[in-house]
């Protein structure tokens, strides 16, 4: 069920928001109970194949992942810090990566294998299970964490409903069962307060979605058909129209994501962590990663950077350790060649931009001034993104070939060959301007903490108040509806997430 279909926005939220309110003054577990239920019918109403009947066993699946890492959970947190539960914790964690590594990681492995051996004779078509890369990752980081003696004795609901909650389950943010589990358990929730600035922030992302995002991806995908052998290879500027605009689909969507996934759960009284924050304005890679799926970027260094040794064992190992963080963030993120290559890139960049930051500090150079050190951050993370959408290496080098002008110093073609429209480079200045000039989405709604601090991210705890900050008043309430208006003419179709895949 996606958060852009009339069935989310006029059925399940709806019931599934006063359902919770008729439940305020129930005893705690019913409340709880009444979210675990919608967020498994959520959940459970998918289906891969729609014209094949629906099927409970994917619902089964994320229910017995659930059980199990629960249970082996209450165990870790009676043997923690000891030998015996830390070969218990190796066990848990191995047994959720081949859980993960079958639906995600058979095909491909069986794709290679057959390659270089020719076996097996036919390569499995394996579904991949709604969100199974989510909710793995929060499953392994509450063992880790109940070792660790960070938890506490929940009970299996308050458990299920921090893995299945709606708002995050699908494509996060990812969550730590500290943030959540206390303000569910809070009875002071302001709803008055809560749903209008959830509903608002809210309506940010489906604008982003459906209003932004949405019209890039007829500007981006013609121009990856042409780089993937769908005819000629794209001009220069083709081929940065194409990257530009696939830079601009995947962040407007999966940004918009992120601010329903928090708007949602701000109707519930509950704040999820942030997760972007204006991330094509970083003036490097390192500040990049700072404000991009910030809650992946803190689940990759406490739960495989820090462990694989960190900043502790020198600077070459805090290379190898980054490098390979980030080679595993990639394939985390898809089965294939090409996101293994975004994410041996992205650690290179990190690499070298820590080594320039280490340089600069021993010799007492200036850095790069702002506007050269964005344009390069840009530039970087854009041809990081060429590897993310391309479906082989061959049409990412196409691209990347055309991009530096390996086809010509052209423009666009003539009408009877072109794939974009000449309209659409204004399309995508404007967004750009979005990106770089306005203020983003936790901004707007700063004076009422829309979101809670990610360590290490750029995020101020306290802003001052400024004059475009969303009020409780006619103005705002007015320019809510303008933006609902606006969505509405656009809403003639429903499109996928880009994360759902992962």
């Amino acid at each position: 069920m996606l958060f852009n279909s009339y069935t989310f926005l006029l059925v399940f939220l709806p019931v599934a928001l006063l359902g919770y309110l008729a439940l305020r003054r129930a005893p705690f577990r019913l409340g709880l109970g009444w979210l675990v239920l919608v967020s498994l019918v959520y959940y459970g109403v998918w289906n891969p194949d729609p014209s094949e009947p629906w099927s409970p066993k994917y619902l089964v699946l994320i229910l017995g992942s659930c059980g199990a890492n629960y249970l082996l959970g209450r165990r870790l947190s009676t043997l923690k810090h000891s030998g015996p539960g830390k070969l218990l914790l190796g066990c848990g964690v191995a047994a959720n990566l081949v859980l993960l590594g079958y639906y995600k990681y058979a095909g491909f492995l069986a794709g290679i294998s057959q390659e270089l051996t020719g076996w097996p004779g036919v390569v499995p078509h394996i579904v991949l299970p709604l969100a199974i890369s989510f909710f793995t990752f929060l499953q392994i980081a509450y063992l880790v964490d109940a070792w660790k003696g960070l938890t506490e004795e929940y009970h299996f609901t308050d458990y299920l409903l921090f893995v299945t909650f709606f708002p995050h389950l699908i494509a996060g943010p990812l969550i730590h069962h500290r943030e959540m589990m206390p303000q569910f358990r809070r009875k002071d929730h302001g709803w008055h307060c809560d749903f209008p600035v959830g509903l608002g922030i809210f309506v940010a992302g489906m604008f982003k979605k459906i209003v932004i995002a949405d019209n890039m991806s007829p500007i981006a995908n013609p121009v990856f058909a042409l780089v993937a052998g769908e005819g000629r290879v794209p001009t220069m500027a083709e081929a940065w129209i194409g990257a530009l605009a696939y830079t601009l689909q995947l962040y407007f969507d999966f940004s918009g994501y992120s601010d329903m996934a928090i708007g949602s759960a701000r109707m519930f009284g509950i704040r999820f962590p942030l997760n972007f924050h204006s991330p094509y304005k970083a003036v490097s890679v390192v500040e990049f990663w700072r404000r991009w799926h910030m809650t992946l970027s803190r689940f990759l260094r406490e739960y495989l950077y820090i462990p694989l040794g960190g900043n502790r064992k020198g600077p070459s190992r805090r290379y190898v350790n980054l490098w390979l963080t980030m080679l595993l963030g990639g394939l985390w993120h898809g089965a294939g060649w090409t996101f293994v290559m975004w994410g041996a890139l992205h650690g290179t960049y990190l690499c070298v931009n820590h080594a320039w930051l280490s340089f600069r500090q021993r010799t007492g150079r200036s850095p790069l001034p702002m506007p050269f050190a964005v344009a390069l951050t840009f530039i970087a993370v854009v041809v990081g993104w060429v590897f993310f959408r391309a479906p082989d290496f061959a049409s990412a080098g196409r691209m990347l070939g055309s991009m530096i002008g390996l086809e010509g110093f052209t423009g666009l073609p003539d009408k009877a060959t072109r794939v974009v429209a000449s309209v659409s480079s204004v399309h995508i200045i404007l967004a750009l301007l979005v990106c770089w000039l306005l203020p983003n989405t936790q901004q707007i709604f700063a004076r009422y903490k829309p979101a809670l601090k990610v360590r290490g991210a750029p995020y101020p705890a306290r802003t001052p108040h400024r004059w475009y900050q969303w009020r409780p008043t006619p103005l705002f309430a007015a320019l809510t509806i303008v933006f609902i208006v606006v969505i509405g003419l656009q809403f003639d179709k429903v499109s996928e997430f880009i994360y759902f895949q992962f």
